[in-house]
């Protein structure tokens, strides 16, 4: 059992602006679409993406286990806060006006500590099948999940749309970050694919000099197509302007896929990047198809 710790408070008079700040220092692809959204609904879009980015820090930045799983203790205590009325982190003191406004599931805050804790405990190294497909639904459908819910939507197939989305955007960030993942001990290349190519034991410090790597690659390609194919099923037409953030998004992330796609799902070298203007091209793409 991890010791028992106290989240780190940082010092911030206006929890707003200091969502809005984590977000836009991160240089995700997720600032500029949220930025389409009435004030209200980007302000819990902003609070939403710093929770995910500080807790995720916890996973990626802190290499002593037991003081990550402790961390992630310590922001389940914070959320419990949050739904009790007395947050004290200026994130979650932003996201008390969207929990109460938009319904915000406790269980789905809960569930992404999870995905981080998989991450930070050594979990991912090598799941299975299922385990990869829990990490996904954990750190990104549920996170589609939450977003939804702040967009609005009418149509009951919605949730099942940012499922598959989710799975689609975090198999996506996986194929762009092999090598970079194994620096940290970590493959989220799962055992039956790795198997089928001999690879079933394969070490962090080989996945980039080892043949066949690229074929386990290409066959979670495809299995982000299928997550990709099926969203855009649960997608009627009726709903394509109020879940616009998520498609600009997928316009970005379909991109990522393709580009890997084109250069052979490599393993090694530097990880596929757009720049700011690219991206903005994309999301501007993606608007015209919501139109």
């Amino acid at each position: 059992m991890s010791a028992a710790v106290s989240l780190p408070i940082p010092e911030a008079p206006d929890p707003k602006r200091y969502v809005a700040e984590v977000t836009r220092a991160s240089g995700s692809s997720f600032f500029l679409p949220m930025m389409l959204l009435p004030r209200e609904k980007r302000e819990a879009m902003l609070a939403l993406y710093a929770f995910c980015r500080e807790t995720d820090d916890v996973a990626d930045e802190i290499e002593d286990p037991a003081e990550s799983r402790a961390l992630i203790d310590a922001w389940r205590g914070e959320i419990r806060a949050l739904y009790q009325g007395m947050p004290r982190h200026p994130v979650t003191k932003a996201l008390a006006v969207p929990v109460e406004r938009f319904g915000l599931a406790e269980k789905h805050f809960m569930e992404i500590l999870e995905g981080f804790e998989m991450d930070g405990g050594g979990a991912m190294l090598r799941p299975t099948l299922a385990e990869l497909e829990r990490y996904c639904h954990c750190v990104a459908g549920c996170v589609g999940l939450l977003s939804v819910e702040i967009f609005g939507y009418r149509a009951r197939s919605i949730p099942t749309f940012a499922g598959h989305l989710g799975q689609a955007f975090q198999l996506t960030n996986i194929l762009r970050d092999v090598a970079e993942d194994a620096k940290r001990g970590r493959i989220y290349l799962p055992q039956e694919l790795l198997a089928k190519q001999g690879l079933a034991d394969i070490k962090p410090e080989a996945i980039g000099r080892t043949p066949g790597v690229e074929k386990v690659c290409r066959s979670l390609g495809g299995m982000a197509r299928r997550h990709f194919g099926a969203a855009s099923e649960a997608l009627p037409r009726s709903e394509r302007r109020s879940m616009r953030p998520a498609i600009l998004m997928r316009s970005v992330y379909e991109a990522y896929l393709d580009r890997i796609e084109r250069a052979g799902f490599p393993v090694a070298g530097r990880r596929i990047r757009f720049t700011a203007t690219q991206k903005l091209r994309l999301v501007t793409g993606g608007l015209l198809r919501t139109i």
